[in-house]
C-alpha cells in the first residue's frame, strides 16, 4: 500500500488539514537513533504527530510496561502486576493483570527496534503492523462507520480497557500476525490521557484490517454522502 495513495483517501473523506496517523514497525536499523523516554514513551509520539520519526528499543523505552507491551522484554511477573494493580488499582488483583497482559498474545519482538512515523514521511506502509489514529469524536465517527461499512461482526471494533501501549501496539500486532480484523479504541487509560488532547481517543487498525478497508473507501459512505458532508464541514470548520 502506497502511503500517498491513502493519505489522498482520508483527504477526501476528512479535508486535507486531517491529522494523519502514525505508522509502526521493527526493524534491524536504528533510525533514526533511538533517544531514551522516561516513563510514558507516548511523550514521543507527541513529537512524531507533528511530523518528527521517532525510534524505541529496549533501552530507550523508560516504563517497564512500554517494553513488555512492546514485545522488547518478557512478562514481569511481579512488577506490572503489583504496580498495575496496587498502586495504579486499575485491576482489582495482580492475578487479574497478569491475565490481561499475558492474554493479548503479543509476540516477543524479532527485531531491536521499533519505528513510529506520520504516514507523509513514508512511501509505503507495507513494513507496517498497523496505524495509529488520533482522533476527535467526528473523525472516529467517520473512521469507526468505514469499519463497519463491511462487516456486521460486533467485535469489529474492539474497545479492551489497558495501557495506552496495550491499545495502540500489543493488540495490533497480534492482531496483524494472525491477519485478524479487530480495530481497537483505545487511550482510557488514565495514565496516558496526560500526553494526548481532551477530546483525543485513538483507533489503531493493524494493517491486516486496513488493507481491506483500503479497497471499500470509494464505495463507503465517507464518499459524497449527505450525512458524511455534514460532519466533513464541521470538521473542516473546526480546523
Amino acid at each position: 500500500m502506497q502511503a500517498k495513495e491513502l493519505i489522498q483517501k482520508l483527504q477526501i473523506a476528512f479535508g486535507g488539514q486531517v491529522e494523519l496517523p502514525i505508522a509502526f514497525w521493527y526493524s534491524d536499523i536504528p533510525e533514526p537513533a533511538p533517544q531514551r523516554v522516561n516513563g510514558c514513551f507516548f511523550k514521543a509520539l507527541a513529537e512524531t504527530r507533528k511530523g518528527t520519526p521517532v525510534t524505541l528499543d529496549a533501552e530507550t523505552i523508560g516504563c517497564t510496561g512500554g517494553k513488555f507491551f512492546t514485545g522488547f522484554t518478557e512478562f514481569p511477573e511481579k512488577t506490572i502486576p503489583n504496580f498495575v494493580s496496587g498502586k495504579e488499582k486499575y485491576k482489582k488483583t495482580p492475578e487479574m493483570v497478569a491475565e490481561f497482559a499475558l492474554g493479548i498474545g503479543h509476540p516477543l519482538a524479532e527485531k531491536p527496534y521499533m519505528h513510529f512515523a506520520r504516514i507523509d514521511s513514508l512511501d509505503t506502509l507495507d513494513q507496517a503492523e498497523g496505524l495509529i489514529f488520533f482522533a476527535t469524536p467526528d473523525i472516529l465517527t467517520g473512521l469507526i462507520t468505514w469499519a463497519f461499512f463491511d462487516t456486521n461482526e460486533p467485535d469489529a471494533i474492539s474497545t479492551p480497557f489497558g495501557s495506552g501501549c496495550s491499545s495502540t501496539v500489543s493488540r495490533v500486532v497480534a492482531e496483524n500476525r494472525k491477519k485478524g480484523k479487530r480495530i481497537f479504541l483505545g487511550l482510557f487509560d488514565p495514565s496516558v490521557r496526560p500526553y494526548v488532547e481532551a477530546n483525543v481517543l485513538s483507533l489503531s487498525i493493524p494493517m491486516s484490517r486496513m488493507q481491506e478497508m483500503y479497497q471499500t473507501f470509494e464505495a463507503s459512505s465517507l464518499v459524497d454522502t449527505h450525512a458524511w458532508n455534514k460532519v466533513r464541514e464541521r470538521i473542516h470548520e473546526g480546523v
